[in-house]
């Protein structure tokens, strides 16, 4: 299982990719979507998930939708047109910083 330190540092990132991907979706199916794709290695809790959520919604990027759900009401999250500019952003963001951390903890070679 990865550590929730660098879970925490790109879930912005992960979230948006997700909406943008599935439309819209809600809090748990979020942490259970994210559980599956990454094979169980990355478990979102909800002490960091919706903190974020909200942070994405204060910010323009997630709107929210209450729907109805036999007695209980669930709250949707999907992406606002301000979002989906900002996961192409973040998406790139995340790429360069992938390629930074290939060179950096690529072996060094040696010459003799």
């Amino acid at each position: 299982m990865l550590s929730n330190e660098l879970t925490k540092g790109t879930l912005q990132t992960i979230i948006l990719k997700l909406l943008a991907e599935e439309q819209k979706m809600y809090g748990y199916e979020i942490t259970q979507h994210v559980k599956s794709i990454s094979e169980g290695k990355m478990i979102l809790t909800e002490g960091a998930l919706y903190p974020t959520l909200h942070k994405l919604e204060k910010n323009g990027l997630v709107r929210t939708q209450q729907v109805m759900i036999g007695k209980r009401m669930r709250k949707y999250y999907s992406l606002t047109a301000k979002g989906k500019k900002a996961n192409v952003n973040k998406l790139a963001e995340f790429q360069e910083f992938i390629n930074a951390m290939h060179l950096i903890l690529k072996p060094k070679t040696t010459t003799s």
